[in-house]
């Protein structure tokens, strides 16, 4: 029974997601891109097809899943997802090649935004429209959007959405998982619809407009033109982007608590007061340190500030090379790799609420040290933090640096210089997107040799995944009864 759940749970999820490319199918009809309507068409009905088949021969029945068989539906969800959003760019010809099809798609659903395209702008509108949709499908997650709209996953639900949910604490906002995916996914679709309506007021056409909302709020970065969102050279775009960066990194619960009106939960969120802090402070710091190159600070901070968003949440957008600025500036970027957005928000890296419960419980060893009587515990959002959390977070961060290590040599056998090989790794695995040297901002990654490809593959997903719900596979005590 468990390989028929599997079968109905990613059925289901295949065929909501190929519901969505009504979007780009009728992108392609307005625009008289007829020869991309199979390239959407064709899967699209594929899914509901094979939905419809499943939905008849097996019975209807509430899904009962226990640890390991939720681990192995997330992990499948995600790499049949990838594979089954590589299809328009097969069909066309768009990317003609097996591996850099699925790299791009891989890239697209975990957010992180490295293509292997050299030229963005002969795609077709609607192809394009694809590719940064895929973002925003991945950014809240597609585990999270199939609870929501098919709650057929009973109980299970809770731990899919907890096996894809970014953070070290995961908890369910209402008392209902399906009511929590729902809310989460409205707020999602009401900023998306507001910064579009932004950047077509700045004078983006609606497709282009569309299409970087989905980028922005999903943490991407796939633009729909070569130069990226710096192609535009609007000072109006580049607010719009910055502001709703900063908020696709934010955790999303506290926009709940915004509209019910908990804001003293806002005011006391920890994460969420260092989220600001880093933010402001990197970018005041960074102005400064351009301000030789743009002449003034007014606009030394518009370039500053919008490659802090972009980095600090992992979407990956550039208005300027960041490689050519001085080594001070290129260093206070490499270290906003490291850091990532809010748990629970769309962004990747790390997290915020991890660096402030290790730096918490740093200032506790040195109490410790000067008061070895002393009784210290972590306070978060002016509450004690469980005791086991710091040791969650030590866990992970030596996971994460890892996989780190491991996909860094996997590039330097892929022949790349070691700077590009260890900063395309922290890009890979917090799902940044752009890198230093030979994969920086006006890089792509179609270069690479095939195994690394696929290889940055498998370290997106993991990045995306929080590491565990891709590596556990890898452990004997997973196969142990």
């Amino acid at each position: 029974m468990i390989v028929v759940d599997l079968l109905r749970i990613i059925s289901a999820l295949i065929a909501i997601v190929g519901s969505t490319m009504l979007i780009p199918l009728a992108t392609a009809f307005f625009c008289g891109e007829m020869e991309a309507l199979p390239s959407f068409a064709i899967p699209m009905i594929s899914s509901w097809i094979l939905f419809g088949i499943g939905a008849l021969i097996f019975k209807r029945r509430k899904i009962l899943l226990n640890i390991r068989t939720t681990f192995v539906v997330v992990a499948l969800a995600w790499i049949f997802t990838s594979l089954f959003g590589m299809i328009p760019f097969c069909i066309g010809g768009y990317i003609p090649g097996f591996t850099d099809a699925f790299f791009e798609s891989v890239s697209g659903f975990s957010t992180t935004g490295s293509t292997i395209l050299n030229d963005i702008e002969s795609l077709p509108k609607s192809i394009n429209l694809w590719r940064c949709q895929t973002h925003w499908l991945g950014g809240m997650g597609i585990v999270a959007l199939t609870v929501a709209l098919l709650p057929l996953l009973g109980v299970g639900g809770f731990q899919l959405i907890k096996a894809e949910t970014t953070g070290p604490e995961k908890s369910k906002v209402t008392a209902k998982i399906t009511t929590t995916a729902k809310i989460l996914w409205f707020i999602y679709l009401v900023l998306t619809l507001v910064e579009t309506v932004l950047l077509k007021i700045f004078g983006m056409s609606f497709i282009d407009a569309l299409s970087h909302a989905f980028s922005t709020l999903g943490t991407g970065g796939f633009s729909t033109m070569n130069s990226s969102v710096g192609s535009f050279n609007s000072l109006g775009i580049d607010i719009v982007i910055t502001v709703f960066m900063f908020l696709a990194g934010v955790n999303f619960s506290l926009y709940y608590y915004l509209v019910v009106g908990k804001i003293q939960d806002i005011r006391e969120n920890s994460e969420f007061k260092a989220y600001i802090g880093i933010c402001v402070i990197v970018s005041l710091l960074l102005t400064f340190c351009i301000m030789p190159i743009y002449g003034s600070f007014g606009r030394a901070l518009r370039y500053a500030a919008f490659q802090t968003g972009a980095i600090i949440t992992t979407s990956g957008f550039a208005t300027a090379d960041y490689t050519t600025w001085p080594y001070t500036a290129q260093f206070l970027i490499f270290l906003l790799f490291f850091i990532g957005g809010c748990s629970g928000s769309t962004g990747g890296g790390i997290k915020v609420i991890r660096w402030v419960i290790m730096g918490k419980q740093v200032s506790n060893e040195i109490k410790k040290i000067l008061h070895p009587h002393g009784v210290f515990s972590i306070r978060l959002n002016n509450n004690p933090g469980r005791k086991d959390i710091v040791f969650n977070v030590a866990a992970f961060l030596t996971v994460y640096i890892i996989l780190i290590m491991a996909t860094t040599f996997v590039g330097c056998l892929g022949n790349l210089d070691l700077t590009t090989a260890l900063t395309g790794a922290i890009s890979m695995v917090g799902n940044v997107g752009p890198a230093f040297e030979k994969l920086g901002p006006s890089q792509n990654f179609g270069w690479l040799p095939g195994f690394v490809k696929w290889w940055y593959c498998f370290a997106m997903l993991a990045g995306r995944l929080e590491l565990y719900t891709m590596i556990i596979f890898f452990m004997p005590a997973y196969w142990k009864k």
